[in-house]
């Protein structure tokens, strides 16, 4: 019986400090991930932040424009530990396109023909060297961006953070201004939505 007690207490402490390991192992990975400056990290958001300001804006201009305010006010939080800025910038750049979008509601610019895209000044194409693959790769994309513009604002953001930025839940929630349960739940009729929408080009 003693023997059997001695036994369990040598394996608990075993056990504590596997877990202990694991965690300071996902915590060095997550470390490992994190960009070494602020400049570092902001050149390699800028792209899909772009993408991510298009979707709500549908102005190629305006979406530099509000990619870039979010980029000059994230210098202001240079000092926030890196693991900070992810959804500090991704809520900032959401608060400058909102922004934005009641501007024009309120100028009425809504009355003025949407202007063309100018796809000459950026290069979505794939770097593949199947030409077939990298023009599927473009219409998937145009298609998905089309459909992702007809949701609600709310959902397109839920899906567009959660999904195509794979962040996780409790960060868009943050980036969202809203609950983890609010996510889940525009990101839910937002994948219904595109189901629909996408079904017949599938």
């Amino acid at each position: 019986m003693l023997r059997h007690v001695s036994r369990e207490a040598d394996d608990a402490p075993t056990a504590t400090a596997a877990e202990a390991h694991a965690q300071a192992a996902s915590r060095e990975e997550a470390a490992a991930r994190l960009p070494g400056s602020l400049e570092e990290f902001l050149a390699g958001i800028g792209t899909r932040a772009f993408r991510f300001a298009e979707l709500g804006l549908r102005h190629r201009d305006d979406s530099l424009d509000a990619v870039q305010d979010a980029m000059m006010k994230m210098l202001a939080y240079r000092d926030r530990p890196a693991g900070e800025w992810t959804p500090l910038f991704w809520s900032i750049l959401r608060s400058r396109i909102v922004d934005t979008q009641r501007r024009r509601t309120f100028r009425l610019r809504w009355l003025s023909p949407a202007p063309e895209r100018d796809d000459t000044a950026l290069d979505w194409a794939d770097d593949a060297p199947d030409p077939s693959r990298a023009f599927d790769g473009r219409e998937a994309y145009g298609r998905l961006a089309e459909a992702l513009s007809a949701l609600p604002r709310r959902q397109r953001e839920a899906f567009s953070l959660r999904v195509l930025e794979e962040l996780d839940v409790a960060t868009t929630a943050r980036a969202m201004g809203c609950s983890e349960g609010a996510v889940k739940t525009h990101l839910s009729r937002a994948r219904e939505a595109l189901q629909r929408q996408l079904e017949d080009w599938r």
